[in-house]
């Protein structure tokens, strides 16, 4: 078994491909509209499905918002320098919500990005060997 996909409700599809292809520099993998139910599936990722989970980002038509709760918590990236990510993000035009640097109580380097609908992307430094 594996994880295949983490599906997020995304209110303008547009700048959420925007977001997670332009700034955190994942491939649109494929996208499909769907008439009849009235919404469009697009999957996102840094690799073909067939070797890596995916994100699908569901846009159903005429929402253009949620309410986010407080039961999701966030996607976690591996990114080599997570200052360097930070830096880059924001060149172009990202949100950086927590700046890099040690997780409290820990060694790790994180920092957290804000897609457009608000939902919280971690960047997790890679640990050197």
């Amino acid at each position: 078994m594996r994880i295949l996909h983490t599906m997020i409700r995304v209110g303008n599809l547009d700048a959420s491909i925007a977001f997670y292809t332009e700034i955190l520099g994942m491939k649109l993998l494929r996208r499909k509209d769907y008439p009849e139910g009235k919404f469009t599936l697009a999957f996102v990722g840094y690799e073909d499905e067939s070797l890596a989970s995916a994100i699908e980002l569901t846009h159903n038509w005429g929402v253009d918002s949620y309410q986010l709760g407080n039961a999701f918590g966030h996607i976690a990236v591996e990114v080599p320098d997570a200052y360097a990510a930070c830096a880059q993000i924001k060149q172009r035009g990202g949100k950086v919500s927590r700046e890099a640097g040690p997780m409290k109580g820990g060694t790790s380097v994180i920092a957290f990005v804000d897609d457009p609908d608000g939902y919280k992307i971690e960047l997790i430094e890679t640990k050197a060997a």
